[in-house]
């Protein structure tokens, strides 16, 4: 056990968490709600890369929710759906493939908790939130794709 090198994926972990919750709540009027442009859900393709940071993306997804305008609710079932993505983000072996299935989980899920909190129609707001969340994530694609390309970044931030 290399104790140095626990450290270092704690931290990193507490970095990715904290970015994750600070830009959410810095964009919260388009990061909660019907409508939702989760800038933060980008980071979720880490876990694409590495699981090491599939702690980190869940964490910063709780505390992004807290002030979340419904609640405990989003902070149970927001993180459910974020911890599901990250979870099938990990297991894929498409990005792209990632970025539908991250946007059909949050859209389900999160569509639903409008649907019981909020008394919205279902499908309608399954498929605001799953359009919103699946633009930032192919954003988040052409962005990972780019840093790809460039392997040392990829070795020394990303993999090892």
């Amino acid at each position: 056990m290399n104790k140095k090198r626990d450290v270092k994926v704690v931290a990193i972990n507490a970095m990715i968490a904290c970015v994750y919750a600070v830009l959410t709540i810095l964009c919260s009027g388009l990061s909660y709600g019907a409508i939702q442009l989760r800038f933060s859900e980008i980071f979720i393709f880490l876990a694409f890369y590495n699981k090491k940071y599939i702690p980190g993306l869940i964490i910063g997804c709780f505390l992004a929710n807290i002030p979340s305008p419904l609640g405990f609710a989003d902070i149970i079932f927001g993180t459910l759906a974020t911890t599901l993505a990250t979870i099938v983000m990990y297991k894929v072996s498409n990005l792209y493939i990632g970025a539908i299935a991250g946007a059909v989980i949050n859209g389900i899920i999160v569509g639903g908790e409008l649907y019981f909190i909020l008394h919205l129609p279902f499908f309608m707001n399954m498929f605001y939130v799953f359009v919103g969340e699946f633009i930032v994530l192919l954003v988040g694609c052409f962005l990972f794709k780019e840093i790809q390309k460039h392997d040392d970044f990829m070795q020394k931030y990303i993999l090892s």
